[in-house]
């Protein structure tokens, strides 16, 4: 059997690829509801029948929240992990939505045939490309190409609560040669891409506090601290007019981008205007000597992301607020330590608070960046083998956002992803009306085959 016959049952079974597509879509799995508690177990069972389909030693495993599904098939050569998840985001507000976003349908845009429906591109139908990709390898070859492991989780849209418990318990089960991510995109919706940076990310919220309690602005103004004006001031202070972060020490584990790796980026000609553009901006605001891809995918960042103080309301209220409040987010690259970082941001505001003013701190979480290895054979096999199929060179990229599973893999289980997708930029994941372009449906599957193909040997 070769790789062209399991290409050519892709090929001629798509029809029926879709209609297993369309079946896990109208399971409501919402995870962030416990209304729809239910209905994650459902789409858990679902999965599991499908697997054993396939010949995978299936089962749904309990956790405090919503099921884990694992799955194993022996097979010879590399150990795969593959990780999805089935749970959805809600739909609100439904009035923006086209159609009941759990009756997905086939529709006609000018730019295609398009999947309408929620979970459609994040992440039923990506998780899917790779079981129908085992589908058709087990169909041709009466086995499946390697030893596999199918990790999906049902709780990913809502925090992930029962993950990192989950894989301690289960390290010696989940832990494999490579996990494979399906949870990404194509770059600019045209080029394969395998995503190898990560950043990571912290979250901070403070409190700024001044009087006993908000003051007539009359009476007080000028003579009583303002923690509005204090809180500004700190927040000001943590950029210079270059752009840097002035936190001591932020930089520290930053690492600048390998040549390869910096020559690949510019050859993927960033429209960066019209990425601006479209958001109705037109000149990078971030650090001056760094392009905007470098900026978006390979360094850090501090964001201020709200800000509230004192009366908000109509009208006018002319008072000295007794606090203020704010959120700030730091992206992570490298070998940057969160928790160092953490104590330098809450030093630097410490540092500048007058003697009638106070802060409290609350921090909302933190992960460090990831970094994949791509000195790993399997990763150029990859890429070759997305090159293949898409007809345009595929990339390694980095991905702005922080994805915190690839980083478990790597700190829990020891082991480094590869994360491959193919959306769209205009999926709208997460808004009403989310698609998946049927041409990303059917070349993921035939992406995957081929990639199973070359990783396996």
């Amino acid at each position: 059997m070769t790789l062209d016959a399991v290409l050519a049952r892709i090929d001629n079974s798509l029809p029926e690829a879709l209609d297993r597509l369309m079946a896990l879509l109208r399971i409501p799995s919402i995870s962030t509801d416990p209304a729809y508690a239910a209905q994650c177990d459902a789409a858990a069972d679902w999965l599991v029948a499908d697997l054993a389909s396939l010949g995978f030693e299936a089962s749904k495993r309990a956790t405090p929240g919503h099921p884990m599904v694992v799955a194993h098939a022996p097979g010879d050569g590399p150990h795969l992990l593959f990780y999805g998840h089935y749970d959805v985001q809600p739909v609100d507000p439904l009035s923006l939505w086209d159609r009941d976003p759990f009756d997905p349908a086939l529709e006609e845009t000018p730019a295609g045939q398009v999947i309408r429906a929620r979970g459609a591109s994040d992440d039923k139908g990506q998780l899917m490309t790779f079981l129908e990709a085992c589908r058709a390898w087990k169909a041709e070859h009466g086995r499946l190409p390697c030893r596999l492991t199918i990790f999906l989780e049902g709780e990913e849209e809502s925090g992930s609560p029962s993950l990192v418990p989950f894989m301690k318990e289960n390290a010696d089960e989940l832990t494999a040669d490579l996990a494979l991510i399906c949870d990404t995109g194509l770059f600019e919706s045209r080029t394969p891409a395998i995503v190898t940076m990560l950043r990571g990310l912290l979250g901070e919220e403070m409190v700024v506090r001044g009087p006993s309690k908000d003051l007539h602005s009359g009476m007080y103004g000028g003579v009583a601290i303002n923690p509005i004006r204090v809180l500004t001031k700190v927040l000001a202070g943590l950029h210079d007019e270059t752009g840097r972060v002035t936190l001591p020490g932020f930089y520290d584990g930053v690492t600048e981008l390998p040549e390869a790796i910096r020559a690949q980026w510019q050859g993927l000609a960033f429209d960066h205007a019209r990425f601006l553009g479209d958001v109705g901006l037109s000149q990078p605001a971030g650090e001056q000597d760094r392009t905007p891809l470098e900026m978006i995918w390979s360094r850090p960042t501090c964001e201020i992301n709200g800000i509230w103080g004192g009366y908000t309301g109509e009208g006018f209220k002319t008072v000295l607020p007794a606090e203020a409040h704010a959120k700030v987010s730091f992206r992570l690259v490298g070998d940057q330590d969160p928790n160092a970082i953490r104590e330098a941001f809450r030093a630097h505001v410490r540092a500048k608070l007058p003697p009638d003013c106070s802060v409290e701190f609350h921090g909302h979480g933190n992960s460090r960046a990831g970094h994949m290895r791509t000195d790993s054979p399997a990763f150029e096999q990859a890429r070759a083998a997305l090159t293949e199929e898409w007809g345009r060179s595929a990339a390694y990229v980095g991905c702005g956002g922080s994805i915190p599973i690839a980083g478990y893999f790597q700190t829990i289980l020891g082991m480094d992803a590869m994360l491959v997708g193919f959306g769209k930029d205009d999926d709208q994941i997460h808004s009403p009306n989310e698609k998946y372009d049927l041409e990303s449906f059917h070349k993921g599957i035939r992406s995957w085959a081929r990639v199973l193909a070359r990783v396996a040997g």
